[in-house]
């Protein structure tokens, strides 16, 4: 019996300990992929065990990942797909930063993320679809990039039908009109635009 439960002891650890290598391979895709001129990623060690004791990343009581605040850090680079294997993520915070390029359609995969804030950088492209998937998104902010096409109809719908109550994607190249409307009986979410010409 004493052997029974020290195997299922052994196995849980090493499944632990998986997926804590996991989470931290897809930080150090991340880390890679940025310029970091104030060595504000130092800590970020991939031989550690799991990346709980790195700066800027807080974890549960399971030591998975459950935050990200890369904040008004001067980094510069592109954001990395792998990111979207941070299953248990809830804040992702890189705003003020000098990023570029799109944002993974990978980012869709964090269903529990509660906090997208990626304003105040260069990312360019479409706002992906796959960001529909978030249904525990609260805050959405998108403000002060360089986003082209339309607001996709499934992020109107975590408006609709999920938790959504921020959505700012003013000062970036969108077209098209969001209608206001208080008709649905859903909890009012503030949507900030930019003006349409006249």
């Amino acid at each position: 019996m004493v052997s029974r439960f020290l195997v299922c002891f052994v196995f849980a650890v090493a499944i632990a300990s998986v997926d804590c290598n996991s989470e931290g391979d897809a930080l150090n895709a991340l880390k890679t992929n940025l310029a970091d001129p104030h060595n504000v990623l130092q800590s970020w060690d991939p031989t550690l065990l799991n990346p709980c004791t790195w700066f800027h990343v807080t974890c549960n009581n399971h030591n998975s990942v459950i935050r990200v605040d890369l904040s008004n850090a001067g980094l510069s680079g592109q954001l990395v797909p792998q990111l979207g294997e941070l299953a248990n993520l809830q804040y992702l915070e890189l705003f003020d930063n000098n990023l570029t390029g799109v944002i993974p359609s990978e980012i869709g995969n964090l269903t529990k993320l509660i906090s997208l804030d990626l304003y105040q950088n260069q990312l360019t492209g479409v706002i992906p679809t796959s960001l529909g998937n978030l249904v525990s998104l609260r805050f959405l902010r998108l403000q002060s990039n360089e986003f082209t096409g339309t607001i996709p109809l499934e992020v109107f719908q975590l408006v609709r039908y999920g938790n959504l109550h921020i959505l700012n994607v003013s000062d970036n190249q969108l077209v098209g009109t969001v209608h206001h409307t208080n008709k649905t009986g859903f909890a009012v979410t503030e949507i900030i635009q930019d003006r349409a010409p006249k």
